[in-house]
């Protein structure tokens, strides 16, 4: 058989094997690649991982012991545990009179609120080898007592017992710590005491006291409605001396001032004593005893009716009565005449116009007299609004069950504040206001519609009638609010210290005290005499 020339023959096979070799230099090539790129994460990983390990580690570190106490898993929060239900079975031990694992508990207890409080100082974890010695004496412990049948129904049984005896004890501590709240906040320091007894020997030996004193009543200013007429209604002398040494000092024209003061017939010598002999920068002060208000009886004031009568008086100062009634509902400031007189502004300066009613424990910041201008609106009662938190709108006061409240009145209505008012008493007559007030009180004759206080009838009386007005004429809360905004404090014209903590009282809140402290007539020689008795 004849073969082709050499040249001729066609090299198919090895044009294959070209390819062949070629596909398999690539994919060593790319194996190769692969391999190196491979072991160059690996050793990249590795560091990585290291180091978030370390950074873990480092967070593990910084953990402070309130961190540790809300991690389950955490030997702070399980020695916790242990030593709660460690003090339950020393409790029941006590009781059962194996005074001996009592002991070895409390030991233990110690122990642990030792290592807590070293890991709290450290700001370190506590450590396995750290826990795991007392958490293994405190089971043996605590599997011990088990033992000893006090099983887990016992311990609740007990545990609820002593956790009732506990809430009454605190329930009564708290009675007891209201009512001697409000006995020192009634009570009068002795310097103070010692200031009244001095100027009422001065109103009763000095007749030219009393003679001043009879012109004064008879002055045109007290009627001049072109004046700035200002009423406080209190038996607290110092705290009514600075309410007009503060308003005095911060106004434009002090000598346009009237203030009319009401006291009961005990203070109102001391009063006139005091007022009359001082300087108030060309203002005016009239003091008037309430007893003078002849009208303000029993049959035309349901108010007065109720406060003279027998149920009231024994609701107020009978100490055996009802427990579940909370101290302050009976608290007797309530039903002193002086704090309703408020309601009888009309009757009581019958020729004025408009007046700015002051509380005795208020301090005065700027001039007041642009409060005169401002337009009410045709309102009677203008007052700052004080329903920024809930709990001072309308249903906190009153009771809403009722339907002769819940079908005249808003739940959320905004509460307003008394203690800095003006009143237009025009309008409050036009309005017959008091008569509202009346109604109210007759209503609430049996305590069912407010319990205390004369803001909720206020409230009532008042209702729709009232011109909100900026909240920095007044600011509440420097009688129990440490917390009260410096901003706030700075701009407000009048602070109020409501509450219980008064600044003459050594219970007043300390850092409040030196805004009180400045009016006070410090130089007055009964006042140098006093403070060292």
């Amino acid at each position: 058989m004849r073969r082709r020339a050499a040249d001729y023959r066609r090299p198919v096979r090895r044009r294959l094997s070209c390819w062949i070799w070629s596909l398999l230099g690539i994919f060593t090539i790319a194996g190769f690649v692969l391999f190196v790129v491979h072991h160059h994460q690996d050793h990249v990983e590795q560091p990585i991982l290291e180091s978030e390990s370390r950074n873990e580690q480092v967070v593990h570190e910084r953990l402070n012991l309130t961190q540790e106490m809300s991690s389950v898993n955490s030997y702070a929060r399980q020695l916790a545990e242990q030593m709660t239900l460690a003090k339950a079975y020393i409790i029941i031990a006590k009781e059962h009179n194996n005074l001996h694992l009592a002991w070895e508990l409390s030991s233990k207890i110690r122990s642990c609120q030792f290592l807590l409080s070293k890991a709290a100082m450290k700001e370190e974890p506590i450590s396995l080898d750290e826990a795991e010695p007392i958490i293994r004496s405190l089971s043996s412990l605590i599997l011990k007592a088990q033992d000893a049948h006090y099983d887990i129904a016992t311990t609740m049984m007990t545990m609820k017992s002593h956790i009732q005896a506990l809430e009454e004890r605190a329930n009564a501590a708290s009675v007891q710590s209201m009512m001697f709240g409000q006995l020192t906040a009634e009570s009068l320091p002795k310097n103070l005491h010692c200031l009244e007894i001095k100027l009422i020997a001065d109103w009763l030996t000095r007749k030219s006291l009393q003679d001043f004193a009879d012109e004064r009543r008879n002055s045109p200013r007290l009627v001049d409605n072109n004046l700035y007429h200002f009423c406080i209604f209190s038996d607290n002398l110092v705290a009514v001396s600075v309410v007009i040494n503060s308003t005095v000092a911060n106004a434009d024209h002090p000598k346009q001032l009237i203030f009319h003061i009401v006291t009961d017939s005990i203070h109102y010598g001391l009063m006139q004593a005091w007022f009359l002999n001082n300087d108030f920068k060309g203002s005016t002060v009239e003091v008037q005893n309430i007893d003078n208000f002849a009208w303000l009886n029993s049959s035309y004031s349901p108010a007065v009716k109720q406060l003279l009568a027998a149920d009231s008086r024994k609701y107020y100062f009978d100490g055996s009565m009802d427990t579940s009634i909370e101290p302050k509902f009976r608290n007797p400031k309530y039903i002193y005449l002086l704090n309703h007189l408020r309601f009888y502004i009309p009757e009581m300066y019958p020729q004025l116009e408009k007046i700015v009613f002051l509380d005795d424990d208020v301090v005065v910041q700027k001039d007041l007299t642009p409060l005169f201008s401002l337009d009410l609106h045709g309102n009677v009662n203008g007052a700052v609004e004080t329903c920024l938190e809930a709990f001072h709108r309308y249903y906190k006061y009153l009771n809403f069950s009722n339907p002769l409240i819940s079908s005249k009145f808003d739940p959320q209505a905004c509460g307003w504040a008394f203690g800095m008012n003006v009143f237009d008493l025009i309008a409050w007559r036009k309005a017959n206001v008091t008569a509202r007030y009346h109604y109210w009180i007759e209503q609430n004759d049996d305590r069912t519609i407010w319990k205390l206080g004369t803001l909720p009838p206020g409230l009532l009386a008042f209702y729709g009638m009232t011109e909100p007005l900026d909240r920095r004429w007044h600011v509440l809360g420097l009688g129990y609010d440490a917390n009260v905004d410096n901003r706030l404090i700075e701009s407000a014209a009048v602070i109020h210290f409501n509450g219980n903590m008064k600044p003459w009282l050594k219970l007043g809140i300390s850092r409040y005290r030196p805004l009180w402290e400045r009016y006070v007539n410090q130089t007055h020689p009964y006042l140098q005499d006093c403070a060292t008795h």
